[in-house]
């Protein structure tokens, strides 16, 4: 997606360690129309697998996820990491490691959002190792609805999160790949 690339190249920062900070138009800002193209985009990629509903993880996933879900026509469902007042005593849960907090984090949805008659795509900003992204899988599993494809905005190809997912058996689509980022700068997958 050629937006994405050379807006990622404008305002894209590498903050070290692998770190890509894209939240001028991204995760703190978002850019609306560079929004729903990104979310027609995935749309269009992941509409072959039927899907019911989009899941993601708050917070970076919710702004591209819910882009997507329009395009499709279909619920966002987002895992919340801490419990809300309205949620059931026993939310279907998952533990994932954060890279953005850098510590573990609890991932929880209400059992009432996701059902076995669902088909699932999962929705990301980023695709770094795919720990986030097992730990939503595992959530859609345990509710009995099946995980039908995995959308992400940025991939970081250095961090082998596709390889991490391969035993979903499932479509993986990214916008961009980031191929490796030498002196600060990034190198595009073609």
């Amino acid at each position: 997606m050629q937006a994405l690339k050379e807006r990622i190249l404008r305002e894209g920062k590498h903050l070290g360690r692998g770190v890509i900070k894209v939240d001028s138009f991204l995760n703190q800002q978002i850019a609306p129309e560079l929004m729903l193209q990104i979310g027609r985009e995935l749309a269009e990629r992941l509409r072959p697998q039927n899907p019911t509903k989009v899941l993601t993880a708050e917070t970076g996933g919710i702004t591209p996820g819910f882009a997507t879900a329009v395009a499709l026509n279909v619920p966002l469902v987002f895992a919340r990491k801490h419990r809300s007042v309205g949620m059931p005593r026993q939310p279907l849960q998952e533990s994932t490691l954060s890279m953005r907090e850098e510590r573990i984090v609890q991932l929880l949805v209400s059992p009432e959002f996701l059902t076995r008659t669902d088909r699932v795509i999962i929705v990301d900003d980023f695709l770094t190792t795919g720990q986030t992204i097992l730990a939503l899988a595992r959530l859609a599993r345990a509710s009995g609805a099946q995980v039908v494809g995995v959308g992400a905005v940025i991939e970081k190809a250095f961090e082998h999160g596709r390889a991490a997912l391969a035993s979903l058996n499932i479509p993986i689509e990214a916008l961009v790949t980031i191929e490796r980022i030498d002196d600060a700068q990034i190198i595009f997958r073609e």
